[in-house]
């Protein structure tokens, strides 16, 4: 899920990583930017008119929806969390939903407060955070193959 991402070259980004990793779809908030965007598809290397995808409204309430139908809803985020692995352990739900937020300013408060868990990719102490696009696949890869280890 994707909250107030506005450059095209991550959404196209992500939605690639959503291909390669078998993400069930990517959900958008009502302002980040538009997957079908011409350069969006181009870093998508396809993949953004193939992968399923939706706008979710209201945001941030759309977030109870998706726990209403079983789903985790993990809020990465640079702050002090457990890590992404972790988090994929602790969680029993087998549907996660990733929430990402604006390249600069990150999540709102709003979404965060209303996620079931938050998580964090460790960095080096001189890094304070990495780009949505690369903390996305970071994290799908994570969540992916920790679950799929946990349940085999």
């Amino acid at each position: 899920m994707l909250e107030g991402v506005a450059n095209a070259d991550n959404v196209g980004g992500i939605f690639r990583t959503a291909a390669a990793l078998g993400a069930g779809a990517v959900l958008l908030d009502p302002t980040s930017t538009d997957p079908l965007y011409r350069k969006a598809i181009r870093t998508s290397m396809g993949a953004a008119p193939v992968v399923p995808f939706a706008r979710m409204e209201p945001w941030p309430a759309a977030l109870a929806a998706l726990q209403a139908l079983g789903f985790a809803t993990v809020a990465l985020t640079p702050a002090a969390a457990p890590t992404v692995r972790d988090t994929a352990r602790a969680i029993q739900a087998g549907r996660v939903a990733l929430v990402l937020g604006h390249e600069g300013e990150g999540l709102t408060q709003a979404a965060l407060d209303a996620c079931t868990h938050r998580a964090r990719i460790p960095t080096a102490a001189t890094v304070d955070s990495l780009n949505v696009a690369v903390a996305a696949a970071i994290a799908l890869y994570e969540i992916g193959t920790t679950y799929t280890r946990a349940h085999a």
